[in-house]
């Protein structure tokens, strides 16, 4: 089959590369140990999703050593730290400026810094300004936005996030209540992101992370899902990044295997 030249590249990779199960899972030879893992995991996929970075602040050491353990060309999304977007205690310009500090030595292989909002962060005054602040301090770097809140699946979002060249993120997940829906809407056209977080809806409920991202797509499933979304995605933007968030036992790696088989 030809490939259609119309439609934009598309790098897949998974959220998170340095899981211990992956080597019970079989993705990592046996007896590897976490140093190790991201030159393994860069022989099989061009581009990974940092989560690391939004369970701690991210330090420039830290990301030099990750460089020097990958090739040149590359590259990572790196979430932005959870006292950003979930836990905003802190005083937020100080520590985003210890964000843009930390994650300084990654400019030339940034495909994007991920904010990803918690699902109580709902369309309001308060919080609209809050991340238009955050945009406007991020606004040097390539930014992608992930909703979980319905409320601002609305097109005034969309028209802000396009005037700012903001990704927004389309998201696979479970179909739930008040989650932020599926959408094949670019705001950036230089560049789509999306993320497959698995579609267990019982775990999802829980909150309990193995549970929530304990989920293998079947080949039906995705090239359903592509045939939906990805045709549109690609026929509008310069490139396109796809991580799979269904890290337990390995099933992220072999669903973005499967996925890059199917796109044409």
């Amino acid at each position: 089959m030809t490939a259609d030249t119309s439609l934009c590249p598309v790098l897949v990779g998974t959220s998170g590369y340095s899981y211990t199960e992956w080597v019970d899972g079989g993705f990592y030879p046996q007896g590897t140990r976490t140093p190790q893992m991201l030159a393994l995991y860069a022989r099989s996929f061009p581009v990974v999703e940092l989560n690391y970075t939004w369970y701690q602040m991210v330090r420039a050491e830290a990301i030099q050593r990750m460089i020097a353990q990958a090739p040149e060309d590359f590259l990572f999304a790196a979430k932005l730290t959870r006292t950003l977007t979930h836990e905003r205690e802190r005083d937020w310009k100080q520590e985003l400026a210890l964000y843009r500090e930390g994650i300084k030595p990654l400019e030339k292989q940034l495909a994007a810094i991920l904010i990803q909002l918690p699902p109580e962060f709902n369309w309001s005054v308060q919080n609209r300004y809050y991340l238009a602040c955050l945009l406007d301090s991020l606004h040097d770097f390539p930014v992608a936005v992930e909703f979980r809140h319905i409320s601002w699946a609305r097109d005034s979002v969309f028209t802000e996030l396009e005037q700012r060249r903001v990704t927004l993120v389309t998201v696979d997940a479970p179909s739930l209540p008040g989650l932020f829906p599926c959408l094949d809407i670019v705001t950036n056209p230089a560049l789509f992101f999306v993320r497959f977080h698995g579609r267990n809806v019982q775990g999802w409920q829980t909150g309990n992370i193995q549970k929530k991202f304990d989920y293998s797509y079947c080949r039906d499933e995705l090239q359903e899902w592509n045939e939906k979304y990805l045709y549109s995605l690609r026929s509008r933007a310069e490139k396109g990044i796809v991580f799979f968030n269904n890290h337990v036992c390995a099933q992220a790696p072999d669903n973005a295997r499967m996925f890059r088989k199917l796109i044409v």
